[in-house]
């Protein structure tokens, strides 16, 4: 392998470090009694979303699979930090990078609002078609 491939994989792997942290910095953000409610609620939408087995848009999906954990995960990163004040932030910062070392928690309850979704948006299509 050319050197330059190890490094785009050893940069790619510390992004998403990076981003692992950040989703454990919002979960204990959300936690956080010194959050406002608005921000908690945000915070806890990106978690939920980011530590469900199920994707809003599946990943098998060509393009689009994908396009969800690249964009939705990160934008909503970046909208609930700007929520957040940044001494909560900065704190739970600190928590989070003991956290990242740990295996991902699986959010079931994300998992099945993603599911509820998925079938009511089949139910309509059947009932549209059945009409």
């Amino acid at each position: 392998m050319p050197q330059g491939f190890d490094g785009v994989v050893a940069q790619w792997r510390q992004k998403v470090r990076l981003l692992k942290v950040e989703i454990y910095t919002l979960y204990l953000a959300y936690r956080d009694l010194r959050t406002p409610w608005y921000a908690r609620l945000f915070a806890g939408l990106v978690v939920g979303y980011a530590f469900s087995p199920l994707d809003l848009i599946p990943d098998f999906i060509p393009i689009l699979g994908l396009l969800d954990d690249l964009v939705l995960v990160p934008l909503g990163i970046l909208l609930a930090r700007r929520l957040i004040p940044p001494a909560v932030l900065a704190d739970c910062r600190l928590r989070a990078e003991a956290l990242a070392t740990e295996p991902r928690p699986i959010n079931w309850l994300a998992a099945g609002v993603i599911m509820a979704i998925w079938l009511a948006v089949i139910g309509l299509l059947l009932f549209l078609i059945i009409l």
